[in-house]
């Protein structure tokens, strides 16, 4: 199993996080199943709404910051805020969400993570 940095490695470039060969998404953020080179099956990946989650909050802040910083500086008519502030929410939303989700996927792969199971009792 390849070591951590490894697998962010591959996980931000959007590669198999087992060979770093294959390519991992199928379309935008579609996973391909298996992988093309090892035939990793991709059916443990469960990213959920992570990508997405830190992706608009580091995002929205990036956003909120720059427009609060603009509007206390230069007071700007609202449709400046409209022209700058709408092309910049789409590039730092959309840009960073694969990569994202490609890392989270190569670290859940890494560490073997799993759903959580109940044991059945007395078996603890």
């Amino acid at each position: 199993m390849p070591g951590q940095s490894a697998a962010i490695s591959r996980g931000l470039r959007g590669r198999c996080p087992r060979c770093g060969e294959g390519r991992l998404f199928q379309g935008f953020l579609q996973l391909r199943s298996p992988c093309e080179s090892c035939g990793l099956d991709f059916n443990f990946a469960d990213s959920g709404d992570g990508p997405a989650v830190f992706v608009i909050l580091i995002g929205g802040a990036i956003v909120v910051t720059a427009a609060l910083i603009t509007e206390v500086l230069y007071q700007p008519p609202y449709w400046v805020h409209a022209v700058l502030w709408l092309p910049l929410v789409l590039l730092v939303t959309l840009a960073p969400l694969r990569p994202v989700k490609g890392l989270l996927i190569a670290l859940q792969y890494h560490h073997q993570a799993q759903e959580g199971r109940l044991a059945p009792r007395g078996k603890e």
